[in-house]
Parts: C-alpha cells; sequence; structure tokens
C-alpha cells in the first residue's frame, strides 16, 4: 500500500474508504497528485481517468445515480474545479450525492499573481450541500508554509469534523457536497505506512421518518372524489405493484405519469399534454378544466417535463396539494399545502389501508378521453411521413426489453412523452436543471454498473455539445446511441418566436450541416445512419445486437417539416 506523504490526503482519503465511498473519478493534474497516488494505489478503490471535468462530473453523477450512493470527482486546482458546476447544480436539484474534491494552492498564495489559481473556497455556494475547507499541515514542506500558529493535532481534529460534516450531508440528505484541500510542494512524496488513523466512523443512515398527521390526511383523501397523483421524475422500483394496483383501480383517482416517472398500469395517464392538448384548443374549454380540477393533488419525485400540466394546475388549483418526499417539496402550482416527508411508497402503503371506496366517475370519464386520442395517434402515424414524430415512435417501439435507457433534454423527451414505454424499461433524464450539456456523459457513468445494456436517445446539439462525453476508456460494447438529427436546436421551431429569418435560423435553431460518422470513427464505435423509415427501419434490426464494439445510429429527420408534424398532431387528435 502507498500514501500521500500529505497528512491531510492520507486522512481524506482513509475517510472516505471507511464510509465506503469506493468509485473515485480522477481528472489529470498536479496539485492533486496527493490525491490520486493515495486512491490509485489502495485496492479498496475503483479509480476512473476522465480528462475534461466537465464530463468527469456527469459521468460520476451517473454513476451515483444508479448505485444510489456517493460517488467522488477529484480535480487540480484553478479552472479545473469551475468545470464541476453543471454537473452539480443537476446533482443538487436531482438530489444526487455528488462528491467534489478539489486540490488547491496554499491560502497565501491566492490573489497574489501565482499560476492556475482562483478563489476555489465556497465556490459552489448557492448550489451545494456543505463545503468543506479544509486546513493545510503544517507538517508537510515546513520551509515553504505560513503557519497562523495551529497545532497539526488541532488542524487533524478540524480535518476530520470538516470531513464528518460533509459526508454525513452527502449520504443523509442525497446532496452534493465540496472538500476543497489544499497541498504545498512538494506533491509527489510517498509513504508506505500511513501516519493517521480513523477509528469508530460508520456510514451514516437517515433515520426513517413518520407521518405526523395520517388521521387527518386520510379524511381529506377519504373525501376527495376527484384526485390526481401527478409523478415527475422517479426511480424504477419505488412504489410496490400492489400499491400501482389499488391506485390504478380506484375511481377517485387519475395518476399521471411521464415518461421518467417508471411507473406503469393500463389505467394510468402515461400522456399528460395529449389529455391537456385537445382541452386548450376546445371551444368549451373552461368547462372541461373544470371537470379535471382535482379536489386533491398528490405529487412526488423530481421536475415535471410538462408544461401543459403545470399550466393547467396553476389555473385550475386543487383545494389541496401533498407533495411527498422525505426531503423537499417545490410549490410548483402555487398552492402546496402539505409537505409529507416520508416515502412515496411508505405513504400509500400507510394511508391506502384507510381508504374508503368512493362514488366517482373521475377516472372513467378521462379514460374514454385517454381512449380517443390513443386510437387517433395510431391513426396519425398512418398518414404523416418520416420525421422526429415517426422516428420516436418508432425507436421506443425497438427497444429490447430491460434496457436501461436514458434521455436527452430539450425535444428528446418531451417527443418521448408522447409514446408508451414497456414497463421493464429504466428510463433515467437530467431533469434537475433540464440542460442538454452531460446526457453523454452521463449515460456512460450510469452504464458502468448496469448489468443490463445502456441506450442513450439524444438530439444533434446535446450530442455534438457533449461529444468529449465519448473520450474515455470505460464504454461497454453493449452502449448503443440513437441520434435524432434535425440539423439544429428544432425545438425552437415549436416555441413561440419561430420565424423564417436568418437570425433565427443562426441565433435560435443554430442549424448545421454535421453528422456524427467521423466522431464514431475517433473513438471506436460503430456507425449507422438513417434517412427514411425503410432505412431506419432496416438499421434497427440489427442494431442492438450484441458487437465487439458499441454503437451509434444516426436518424437524420426533415428539418422543415417536422415542427408542423408535431403541431398538427394536437390539432388532429384534438
Amino acid at each position: 500500500m502507498m500514501y500521500s506523504d500529505i497528512l491531510s490526503a492520507q486522512t481524506l482519503v482513509l475517510y472516505f474508504q471507511s464510509v465506503g465511498i469506493k468509485n473515485i473519478v480522477i481528472s489529470p493534474g498536479s496539485r492533486n497528485a496527493p490525491l490520486t497516488l493515495s486512491f490509485t494505489k489502495n485496492p479498496f478503490f475503483k479509480c476512473f481517468s476522465i480528462v475534461d471535468e466537465r464530463c468527469a462530473g456527469f459521468f460520476a453523477l451517473g454513476m451515483a445515480q444508479q448505485l444510489k450512493e456517493p460517488v467522488a470527482v477529484v480535480c487540480t486546482s484553478g479552472s479545473a474545479l469551475l468545470n464541476y458546476y453543471p454537473a452539480v447544480a443537476e446533482a443538487f436539484y436531482s438530489d444526487i450525492p455528488l462528491i467534489v474534491v478539489s486540490a488547491d494552492r496554499p491560502s497565501h498564495k491566492i490573489d497574489i499573481g501565482d499560476g492556475q489559481t482562483i478563489r476555489q473556497d465556497n465556490v459552489f455556494e448557492r448550489h451545494i450541500g456543505y463545503s468543506a475547507n479544509l486546513k493545510q499541515d503544517v507538517e508537510h514542506a515546513r520551509n515553504a508554509i505560513l503557519n497562523n500558529g495551529d497545532s497539526q493535532e488541532t488542524i487533524q481534529k478540524y480535518n476530520t469534523k470538516e470531513l464528518e460534516t460533509a459526508l454525513n450531508i452527502a449520504f443523509k440528505e442525497k446532496a452534493p457536497v465540496h472538500i476543497n484541500i489544499p497541498f504545498e510542494e512538494p506533491l509527489y512524496g510517498s509513504v508506505e505506512t500511513s501516519k493517521v488513523e480513523i477509528t469508530g466512523v460508520k456510514k451514516p443512515i437517515k433515520a426513517d421518518p413518520k407521518i405526523e398527521n395520517l388521521q387527518e390526511l386520510s379524511s381529506i383523501w377519504n373525501t376527495s372524489k376527484r384526485k390526481i397523483i401527478l409523478v415527475g421524475v422517479n426511480p424504477p422500483n419505488t412504489v410496490s405493484a400492489e400499491v400501482l394496483e389499488i391506485l390504478a383501480n380506484d375511481d377517485s383517482v387519475l395518476v399521471f405519469t411521464e415518461t421518467t416517472s417508471n411507473l406503469h398500469h393500463p389505467n394510468f395517464f402515461p400522456s399528460v399534454d395529449s389529455i391537456i392538448a385537445p382541452i386548450e384548443k376546445s371551444e368549451n374549454s373552461n368547462e372541461l378544466f373544470k371537470a379535471l380540477q382535482p379536489d386533491l393533488l398528490v405529487t412526488f419525485g423530481g421536475l415535471i417535463v410538462s408544461k401543459k400540466i403545470k399550466a393547467f394546475l396553476r389555473k385550475y388549483q386543487p383545494k389541496s396539494h401533498w407533495h411527498i418526499d422525505s426531503k423537499k417539496a417545490y410549490d410548483t402550482f402555487f398552492c402546496l399545502s402539505n409537505h409529507i416527508k416520508v416515502a412515496p411508497g411508505y405513504f400509500f402503503e400507510s394511508i391506502l389501508p384507510k381508504n374508503c371506496v368512493l362514488n366517482s366517475q373521475y377516472r372513467s370519464q378521462w379514460n374514454t378521453i385517454k381512449n380517443v386520442y390513443e386510437s387517433k395517434r395510431d391513426a396519425y402515424l398512418k398518414q404523416i411521413g418520416f420525421s422526429d414524430f415517426s422516428v420516436f415512435n418508432q425507436v421506443q417501439q425497438s427497444i429490447p426489453k430491460e434496457y436501461q435507457v436514458h434521455l436527452a433534454n430539450s425535444s428528446t423527451v418531451r417527443y418521448n412523452q408522447l409514446f408508451p414505454m414497456d414497463a421493464s424499461l429504466k428510463v433515467y433524464c437530467n431533469r434537475g436543471t433540464s440542460g442538454i450539456d452531460g446526457s453523454t456523459s452521463t449515460a456512460l457513468g450510469g452504464s458502468i454498473y448496469s448489468k443490463a445494456p445502456t441506450l442513450l436517445i439524444t438530439g444533434d446539439l446535446s450530442f455534438f455539445y457533449d461529444s468529449n462525453g465519448l473520450w474515455n476508456n470505460y464504454i461497454k460494447s453493449d452502449f448503443r446511441i440513437i441520434i435524432i438529427n434535425n440539423s439544429g436546436g428544432g425545438i425552437f421551431r415549436i416555441l413561440p418566436g419561430k420565424e423564417n429569418t436568418v437570425e433565427f435560423d443562426t441565433f435560435f435553431e443554430t442549424t448545421h450541416q454535421h453528422k456524427a460518422n467521423h466522431l464514431a470513427k475517433m473513438y471506436g464505435f460503430s456507425y449507422d445512419k438513417a434517412a427514411s423509415e425503410k432505412e431506419l427501419i432496416n438499421c434497427l434490426t440489427e442494431f442492438y445486437e450484441t458487437s465487439k464494439n458499441p454503437k451509434i445510429l444516426e436518424v437524420c429527420t426533415p428539418r422543415l417539416e417536422n415542427n408542423n408534424i408535431l403541431l398538427d398532431y394536437f390539432d388532429f387528435i384534438s
């Protein structure tokens, strides 16, 4: 075993080991050499080398998302640290325990003109669970440091306490934390035996909270004849099949899900926009919206994709809105009445045994409308040409069972909402900040420990934006990417403000003619391309077969037709 000869580096590495933080994503640098040497020479840790810190942050985030445990990223000093910020923000809003460890210059060398030096302490202040600013050892490089009088023993106690606080928050709150650790040169010294002992440390475990006002909540539940359960981003297997069955067969309940909800039942309503859009276009929209307006709204999971359901519930607010989450509750619809701080599965298992059967036509009424739009969607697909709309339908039908599926943001996740996904698929998307910047890297990180193959469905801008994500040595042969390339940011042709001008094409849609074939060749992917329905069907027949190399399928769709086909769909089902 080899350790850095710097005690603070020994302390951090051994503390991580003591609480079971095993996966370390390291970006190259010199200032972080004491950490890199200590992590990589310890067989307990699984270390990954990712050059681009922005990609490294999302790669670690994808891994932590799947493992449901902290994963650390380690970088050198200077601007390297700032490149983690997009992943830190996503982790903050998605409750993912990403641990950022940054090596720093000694404090007396900040803001004096030293190279590769910035103000690193508290740099993520607005989007972090905790910032631990460790103190510099005084036993290392004694001739080079400026000591403010602290003894090594005092520094050791302080650093250990800071590490304990940060990691407790990462484990218990599922929040990102930042640990900044200053090192003085020399940086590459090593010892075979650590001078630091970490004892009595256990992995932090959050206590199970209880529902304090269950009787009051049961009374509201049992007197609400119109209940909507709306589920946002939600990991698979969070609610039991028994609970889902009860909710699905309750005539007073509508369960609205999104693709990212990972909840399925034939009686659920998986395409929210296909319910709301026809009402928006109806002459008696106010009457229909009032008929849909719930007495009680129950939400759980992360952020909601659909703008239409948000607009509806903000205008036609329920009498009560409960959000179920052990950590936080957003007042998304401006009518939050209860934050129930337990896991969703536990809540429903507690309240449903007290459930009273209500005489309600709520579900049957809207189920009829759901059946109508589903039949109309099938009819519409038969009459349209090759487009984003038809491609997403074809792609989603093609995905083999049990795959892990990652969705890029923007158009990809929105189109995906319109078509059914097989219940065996596990679906993920970075909806915390909804950015396009790390979709590929997140999917790659998520694939590392997945027993099932992984598929990333992405748009062209998202793919090219994060193309450095392919620059790593950990891409499995069963990793698949489908790029829907509509030659720009096609979503801007759907949003208000579309116009046929050079300025719109250049600064909003950002049109281009790039293709992914050269990137595929550079990073060792097999590559195929489809530009028609027939070509797409042919490509998909072999796309998922076992192969030596990972694969990219690029599907090129007509830029100027896609938006009209999508908007006409909502007219058609109305």
